[in-house]
């Protein structure tokens, strides 16, 4: 078996567009929110919001490009980009078909989507968009993204809702830990911060109903709402170990195991005894070859949702026990909001910097306990703190759930 390691990182998120701006953001417990009108023309009142800030697509596109390709794939490909110009090289010197591509998406071109859909309905159906099909698919994302490197190896789209990110993350380790790639662009993407899809989650009473920027995305807080609706996208190189060695590459940590899981319980609720969401845990924990009391830090799931909050925390007292209330577990969702299918990118590349770093960033917001979600969260500031071992939940609508393990090298 090999082992897989991460050489490369980029982002874009609400609290930065490059890996310096994140990091600094994470440090500062800075979050991304604003409060907006998502329905212009219906009502004037404003929500809050996680938008993407000063993002110029043009640095990786062509004028014409950008007229065929969803913010979706815009998002996905700058990215890609960063993270390959982050790792320091282009694997030119690899077999093509041994380099892979899996980037997430849980809505996909939801953008073009809506406006096309416009267009059908009142403009005729001669007028639709001929590039639609394309821009609004998911996996495109990762198509273009191998068009733009050159990469034939595996390339597909994971679509598991908020899990997505992490099991696009999960199944590149898989891919390089079994021998059928060297190396892959793996993470997740989102852009879909329209009215459209803001009202199905307000609908759905998914969303915060706070508008205050300060305590609207509150994990595990007692008077948590609902998530703050965020996009961006997260990419991350993972690599055969003895080939960054080799090449004398900067490795930040360790993928080390991958447990994904389905609670068989309901559309949009997890299971109230968390046993999924613990399953997935144990499995990461168990292939990294680790015990459970060796991980001092969770990146969890944290929606700032009533049930998942209070039920995520049953499922990380099952399974590390007494160790539970020794761990760190902080929620980057604090900070960026809710990327839906990105989350998991943009919440690994959170966790590599805090392992790099020594540092757990605290889950901002935080003012009032609740009695169910009893452990560390990191509520304070900033915490110094040395991480030889950490664990990233992602959980998703339809029940999955997707845990995956780091380890210092």
């Amino acid at each position: 078996m090999k082992r897989v390691v991460i050489t490369g990182l980029g982002v874009l998120s609400p609290i930065g567009n490059d890996i310096e701006t994140f990091l600094g953001n994470l440090k500062a417990g800075s979050h991304g929110f604003t409060l907006e009108e998502w329905f212009p023309g219906q009502t004037d009142e404003r929500w809050v919001s996680a938008r993407v800030k000063d993002f110029t697509p043009d640095e990786y596109f062509e004028k014409k490009e950008l007229r065929r390709t969803d913010k979706l794939t815009q998002y996905a490909v700058y990215a890609a980009k960063k993270a390959l110009e982050d790792c320091g090289t282009d694997f030119k010197n690899l077999d093509p078909y041994r380099c892979g591509i899996i980037i997430a998406s849980g809505i996909g071109g939801i953008e073009t989507t809506d406006e096309q859909m416009q267009v059908y309905h009142n403009k005729g159906y001669k007028r639709v968009n001929v590039f639609t099909i394309p821009m609004m698919i998911g996996n495109m994302a990762a198509g273009i993204a191998a068009i733009k490197t050159g990469f034939k190896g595996s390339n597909f789209c994971p679509v598991s809702a908020c899990a997505s990110a992490n099991h696009a993350l999960g199944e590149a380790f898989r891919s390089i830990k079994h021998g059928y790639l060297d190396m892959a662009v793996a993470g997740g993407a989102e852009a879909c911060s329209i009215g459209f899809a803001y009202a199905a989650f307000n609908n759905m009473t998914a969303v915060t109903t706070s508008k205050d920027t300060d305590r609207a995305s509150i994990p595990f807080d007692k008077e948590r709402s609902g998530f703050v609706m965020g996009e961006g996208a997260g990419m991350l190189i993972l690599e055969e170990y003895e080939h960054a060695k080799a090449r004398g590459a900067k490795i930040y940590a360790e993928l080390s195991g991958y447990g994904s899981t389905c609670d068989a319980f309901h559309e949009t609720s997890p299971s109230p005894d968390g046993s999924g969401g613990a399953k997935a845990m144990e499995l990461a924990v168990s292939e990294s070859g680790i015990k459970p009391e060796d991980v001092s830090y969770i990146n969890a799931h944290g929606t700032s949702t009533p049930p998942n909050d209070r039920i995520e925390t049953t499922a990380i007292k099952s399974v590390f026990g007494e160790h539970a209330y020794k761990l760190a577990v902080n929620s980057t969702k604090s900070l960026t909001g809710h990327l839906l299918g990105a989350a998991g990118g943009v919440e690994a590349i959170a966790i590599v910097l805090q392992m790099r770093d020594g540092f757990v960033h605290k889950t901002a917001g935080y003012k009032i306990p609740d009695p169910e979600c009893d452990l560390d969260y990191v509520t304070e500031k900033c915490r110094e703190m040395q991480i030889n071992a950490a664990v990233s939940n992602s959980l998703g609508f339809g029940g999955h759930n997707v845990s995956i393990c780091f380890k210092k090298v």
